[in-house]
């Protein structure tokens, strides 16, 4: 279905891909992994005949027996493929969906452009409730993952052969991602050929019966899940500090709603405290009111009622923040690329906390700012460019580095590793982990529970907007009182994909 062959991307004087050859067959599922920054966002934007402005394609790409590239570059044909014999999900899909329409009008008009699925097929696939209260929501009235399910909707209800999937389980909870593995094989039974570019790798180990890994813009090694991915170990235990200091910042009875009046309530009567130097870890299912949560401890979400407390002092909506109480509490969320200046380096944008929060020289908020970007994988030349040229893991880390840049005294991280490959999240958990030693609190927002066990030494699990378990992370894990934890956890570790099958 799809076949390429010295497959190259230039821009300037750089080599982007070198020589990728891969191929997907109908019905079956082949993992890009790799790396962040290794290209391979760049190898599936050229299966669709695309390219970042500058990016030059050579070599030769064909989809369903149709020219895409060849060494003149992207062929005549390759627009008329898109959508209906190849589509692709982005990484942060909440970028690519339409803030101004309801959710159900553009899958209704997807499938009738096409006329191929169903709208009911499109939703059902995608694990998207059919209700029409959610089919006439706007992109932004949805959690992360449930924007995830969306764009997939939307991608499914094209009817294509063949799918491109960028890091389909980010923003998933594991009981969501063990349904979409279950939807993803079921579409190649049917024979759909998917291409998944992920570093989750218990999902390629669930779905693919290939992987290719890239390094760097080549193809360093490809086979089966069980002879390219490392063995899977399991995680650390958690470290565990004392309770017994007054609360950093402690939220009492918070309730939360979307709509005025205090209608479409999500969350209900949350109260937690998280110690200086301690990490508080925040799961459930999509959709559970996280996000709401982190959003409003920020002060981005005010409509709610409840207290949020800094050492003991109310926190005010962001809007009437000063600069010391915006310095002291950051938050770096989900989908970061929206939050960057496309005109401007990016390590200016991250030096500027430091110049903006801190009263920090320019000079030196560049060099401070450099060095801790250094520390998180992305080196100074790469962060001098544009966000445009940095991919979606070198981003996110960038995000961590500006909120890190205002030495915060509470640090919320709402899904800030869902990009980055286990080198780079290593990279990450070293800067948390110094950020706590020096008194920095973390409320970590997230659904892989492998790395909450990493990371947190206290849990609160939501489900529906009520606290569901809450307490010392290895009571609730191991000893859960919820069955929304007990789910959360059986799903955590998909099981393989049958040695075999074909």
């Amino acid at each position: 279905m799809i076949e390429v062959r010295g497959l190259t991307a230039r821009t300037g004087t750089s080599d982007l891909l070198r020589g990728v050859d891969l191929d997907v067959r109908a019905g079956g599922v082949t993992a890009l992994a790799g790396p962040s920054g290794s290209g391979k966002t760049t190898t599936a934007l050229a299966l669709l005949g695309e390219s970042a402005p500058g990016v030059e394609l050579g070599g030769a790409v064909h989809v369903d027996g149709v020219p895409v590239v060849s060494e003149h570059g992207v062929t005549r044909e390759a627009a008329a493929l898109r959508g209906g014999t190849i589509a692709y999900l982005p990484q942060h899909p909440g970028n690519a969906l339409n803030p101004a329409r309801r959710t159900g009008a553009v899958i209704k008009e997807l499938a009738g452009l096409h006329g191929t699925v169903t709208v009911a097929d499109a939703v059902r696939k995608a694990q998207l409730s059919p209700e029409r209260s959610v089919l006439r929501r706007f992109p932004h009235q949805f959690s992360g993952g449930q924007r995830q399910r969306v764009a997939l909707a939307q991608v499914l209800a094209c009817g294509p052969k063949a799918l491109i999937l960028d890091e389909p389980s980010t923003g998933l909870d594991t009981v969501t991602r063990l349904g979409l593995i279950e939807e993803l094989a079921a579409l190649a039974e049917d024979g759909m050929a998917l291409l998944l570019l992920t570093h989750d790798h218990d999902l390629v180990r669930a779905l693919a019966d290939h992987v290719v890994l890239l390094e760097d813009g080549r193809v360093t090694k490809q086979g089966a899940p069980l002879d390219v991915l490392p063995v899977p170990t399991e995680p650390a235990s958690p470290s565990t500090l004392p309770h017994d200091e007054p609360a950093r910042l402690a939220v009492q009875d918070l309730t939360a709603w979307l709509r005025p009046g205090g209608r479409g309530v999500v969350l209900h009567g949350i109260s937690l405290s998280l110690p200086p130097g301690g990490c508080l870890a925040v799961a459930g299912p999509s959709g559970s009111g996280k996000t709401t949560l982190a959003r409003c401890v920020a002060g981005l979400h005010e409509r709610h009622r409840g207290k949020v407390l800094l050492d003991g002092n109310a926190l005010p909506p962001l809007r009437r923040r000063d600069r010391a109480q915006k310095r002291r509490v950051q938050y770096v969320w989900q989908e970061v690329r929206g939050s960057f200046d496309e005109r401007r380096p990016v390590l200016d944008q991250v030096s500027r906390t430091a110049v903006r929060l801190r009263g920090t020289p320019p000079d030196d908020a560049a060099a401070e700012a450099a060095a801790l970007l250094t520390r998180l994988g992305v080196a100074a030349d790469t962060a001098r460019r544009r966000p445009a040229a940095l991919s979606g893991g070198e981003l996110q880390r960038a995000a961590f580095a500006r909120a890190v840049l205002a030495r915060p005294d509470v640090l919320i991280c709402d899904e800030i590793t869902t990009a980055l490959d286990d080198t780079a999240t290593g990279l990450v958990l070293a800067e948390v982990a110094r950020l706590r030693a020096d008194g920095t609190s973390i409320l970590w927002i997230g659904h892989d529970l492998a790395l909450i066990r990493r990371v947190a030494d206290r849990i609160v699990v939501l489900d529906g907007g009520h606290a569901a378990d809450q307490g010392e992370l290895a009571r609730v894990l191991d000893a859960p009182d919820s069955e929304t934890t007990r789910l959360l956890i059986q799903a955590a570790r998909p099981p393989r994909k049958k040695v075999g099958k074909s």
